[in-house]
């Protein structure tokens, strides 16, 4: 079933969130965007979170988390620590609200389309995974580049 793939996929991507931002030597590099760059790997850690607690845990697990989109960016200097507590409140969402849907939920229409009208919840959640991995990219990309 995809459910469990999406699980193990979510659980490896999170983890693997979790271990770039402790891969970072200095704390304080969490938050340079070199050059034109105007994403931090800090904001893009608190963006995914922002965004698999509202499209995963708010919408299909009505969790009542109340997304703030902009701070996701406008915020600066978040301790590692609290990057890390995110992150671990992030899996457990999204775990827990996979793991409670059945294959009729995820063959249904997701509520609340942003990305336009007759997307399955499958098809999100599969995004949202793609997401993840984008940005979880893009991480460890400017980690490497602060390194040198």
């Amino acid at each position: 079933m995809l459910n469990n793939s999406l699980l193990s996929l979510f659980e490896r991507d999170l983890d693997r969130l979790r271990d770039e931002v402790n891969l970072f030597e200095k704390e304080a590099d969490l938050w340079i965007a070199p050059g034109s760059l105007k994403n931090s790997p800090g904001n893009l850690c608190l963006h995914l979170c922002g965004n698999l607690k509202e499209f995963i845990g708010a919408r299909l697990g009505k969790t009542g988390y109340v997304r703030q989109r902009e701070k996701e960016f406008s915020l600066k200097n978040v301790p590692r620590k609290e990057l890390l507590i995110n992150i671990h409140e992030t899996k457990n969402i999204v775990l827990q609200t996979i793991s409670k849907l059945d294959q009729q939920t995820l063959d249904s229409e997701y509520p609340n389309n942003f990305l336009g009208d007759g997307i399955s919840t499958e098809y999100l959640l599969i995004h949202l995974s793609t997401h993840l991995n984008y940005h979880l990219g893009q991480i460890n990309y400017l980690r490497r580049i602060l390194i040198d």
